[in-house]
C-alpha cells in the first residue's frame, strides 16, 4: 500500500460518500477534489453543482473557488446563485459538503465568531456563505473538518448552519423540510454518523491506527458508538494515483 498523507485519506473517504447519478452541492477545497475523484472512479454520471450557478461542468481541472471559471466548463447549466439555491430549495438536491470552525453533538455548525459577544467577538469568521441554506435544504449534509476538542465542542458558539439543532424533532420544528439534516462527519481520525433515535453524533468507523480513545480525547463532548465499529478503508493505489496525477497534480489541496 502506498504511503499517504490525511488529507488524501480525507479527499478519498468523501470521495467514497457519493453515489453515481446523485446531486451535489460542491465547495471549495477538499469537497471539490472528492467530488473529482469520484466522477473519475465510480461516479461518472454525479451531477455537480456550484454557488455561483453553474451545474453538471466537465471540470478540466481542479478550481481554486466556487466562482472559478473551470466551474462553468461545458457545463449543462451556466445561471445563477438564485437558480441554483432554488433547485435545492425546490428538494433536488442529494448531497452538500460543507465545514465549519466549531461544530456539536447535533451537527450544527459555527462559522461566524468565536465568543459571547456577537457586536465584539474573540474571532470573526466570514459567516454563512450559502451554507445555512445548504444544510437547510439539501438532503444530506456531509461535513469534512479535521477533529480536535476546540472545533468539537459541547455548544456552538453561534449557529451559523444548522444541523439537528437541539435533537430529534427539532429541525422540522424550526420549519426545515422533513428528512434532511446532517449525514455523516469525515475526519482525520473516523467518520462519524448520528443516531436515529437522537440524532446525537456516534463514532462509525475509525481509521487505520486510531483508537477509539483518541477520538474520545479530541472531542469536547460524548460521542455515541456504533453498534459495531468499522475501520475505514485506507485509499487504494488506484485512488491514490488518480487523486495525485490526475485531480490534483500541483498539490493545491493534498500538497497543503
Amino acid at each position: 500500500m502506498t504511503d499517504f498523507n490525511p488529507l488524501e485519506l480525507l479527499v478519498c473517504v468523501g470521495s467514497r460518500m457519493l453515489e453515481d447519478n446523485s446531486t451535489v452541492f460542491v465547495g471549495t477545497g477538499v469537497p471539490m477534489a472528492a467530488t473529482m475523484l469520484a466522477q473519475k472512479l465510480h461516479c461518472p454520471n454525479v451531477i455537480t453543482i456550484f454557488e455561483a450557478g453553474s451545474v453538471a461542468p466537465l471540470l478540466p481541472g481542479l478550481p481554486i473557488s466556487v466562482g472559478d471559471s473551470r466551474t462553468s466548463h461545458q457545463a449543462f447549466i451556466a445561471s445563477t446563485m438564485n437558480d441554483v439555491m432554488e433547485t435545492c430549495q425546490r428538494g433536488m438536491v442529494d448531497y452538500t459538503f460543507l465545514g465549519g470552525a466549531q461544530i456539536d453533538m447535533y451537527g450544527n455548525l459555527n462559522s461566524t465568531m468565536i465568543g459571547d459577544n456577537y457586536q465584539e467577538p474573540k474571532v470573526r469568521f466570514p459567516g454563512s456563505g450559502g451554507a445555512n441554506d445548504l444544510a437547510s435544504l439539501c438532503w444530506k449534509t456531509i461535513v469534512i473538518t479535521p477533529m480536535d476538542d476546540h472545533r468539537f465542542v459541547e455548544q456552538v458558539d453561534f449557529i451559523t448552519t444548522p444541523g439537528y439543532l437541539t435533537g430529534k424533532g427539532a429541525r422540522e420544528a424550526a420549519g426545515l423540510p422533513e428528512g434532511t439534516g446532517p449525514y455523516k462527519v469525515i475526519t482525520n481520525l473516523c467518520i462519524l454518523g448520528y443516531d436515529d433515535d437522537t440524532c446525537r453524533m456516534k463514532i462509525e468507523s475509525l481509521h487505520p491506527g486510531v483508537t477509539v480513545e483518541k477520538v474520545l480525547e479530541n472531542c469536547g463532548f460524548e460521542l455515541l458508538l456504533a453498534d459495531s465499529l468499522e475501520e475505514t478503508h485506507p485509499p487504494t493505489d488506484e485512488e491514490l494515483r488518480i487523486l495525485r496525477e490526475e485531480v490534483d497534480p500541483d498539490g493545491y489541496i493534498i500538497g497543503r
